[in-house]
């Protein structure tokens, strides 16, 4: 984990006390180029880590490919030039038979920071992207509790946060199953998204019907933008959404849940997805909806 993790001298300060100088762990940030076929596409900075599948998850997300076969092959660039940490900071990606080139408008050969997601798109008309899948058409729900038990279990699982208190997660919970499918964490929102939707790709899951989405902060467009390019019926946030990603779920059939906290949430769009268990007169509980 030694790119995951990194350490340094700090110095903590306290009213009352002396200050202290102490070894810190700090999450990982460093660029990943990513190419398709030899070209550039995009720059992003991420955690090192499941790199494979944060391309994976980016192509996905930006219509480039939908299903498993069509990510043929990546490979980091470690050519002459490059050397120690560097070589593993350019992954080339093959794509499989029948998979166009990336269009002109696509191609973002500059920096993309760890928040953005959608930076650099040429115009207003490539920011949302066509899915391959009809979400309006996935009959999947689930149990209000069921929802609101996932943002504890996603923090419970955030190993690197533990230790760093500075990464964002993402994961994929099977609804029928209840099980955790993946948890991908990154100091990028839109990057552990892409990680976990990536692994599902790979994994020849997509459509992820069936899924809920749930991640550790707010719901902004990028992200669901991302969750309807994989096809993902319900997505899930701890924090509040923006008014373009509440849009954007109406339009896509996802349902979009805010504030998942603690006995309660919000539901923004296609709330007929969410079964509530209320008490019944004789102190038993029945499926109200």
């Amino acid at each position: 984990m030694g790119r995951v993790i990194s350490k340094r001298i700090v110095t903590r300060f306290e009213q009352g006390s002396a200050p202290v100088r102490r070894r810190d762990s700090l999450a990982g940030e460093e660029p990943l180029e990513i190419r398709v076929g030899g070209s550039p596409l995009a720059v992003t900075m991420r955690t090192p880590g499941n790199d494979y599948e944060l391309a994976a998850g980016f192509l996905v997300s930006e219509g480039v490919i939908s299903e498993a076969g069509q990510f043929g092959a990546a490979e980091y660039c470690r050519g002459p030039e490059a050397e120690g940490e560097n070589a593993y900071n350019v992954l080339n990606v093959l794509t499989g038979p029948g998979v166009d080139v990336p269009a002109a408008d696509l191609i973002r050969n500059f920096y993309t920071t760890s928040s953005c997601g959608i930076c650099g798109k040429a115009s207003i008309e490539a920011v949302e992207t066509v899915s391959a899948f009809a979400i309006e058409e996935d009959g999947a729900t689930i149990e209000l509790g069921q929802l609101l038990e996932m943002p504890d279990r996603l923090r419970r699982e955030q190993a690197i946060f533990e230790r760093t208190g500075g990464l964002h997660a993402a994961a994929l919970f099977e609804i029928s199953s209840g099980e955790m499918l993946i948890l991908r964490e990154d100091v990028g929102r839109h990057n552990a998204v892409d990680k976990a939707i990536g692994w599902a790709l790979m994994e020849g899951r997509l459509p992820l019907r069936d899924c809920v989405l749930q991640v550790s902060g707010r719901a902004s467009f990028e992200l669901i933008q991302k969750a309807k390019m994989a096809g993902v019926p319900v997505f899930s946030a701890v924090s509040a959404p923006s008014s373009l990603a509440v849009e954007l779920a109406v339009s896509a059939g996802i349902t979009l849940a805010g504030f998942v906290r603690g006995d309660s949430l919000v539901a923004y769009s296609h709330p007929e997805r969410i079964r509530v268990r209320a008490a019944d007169p004789a102190g038993g509980s029945t499926l109200e909806r």
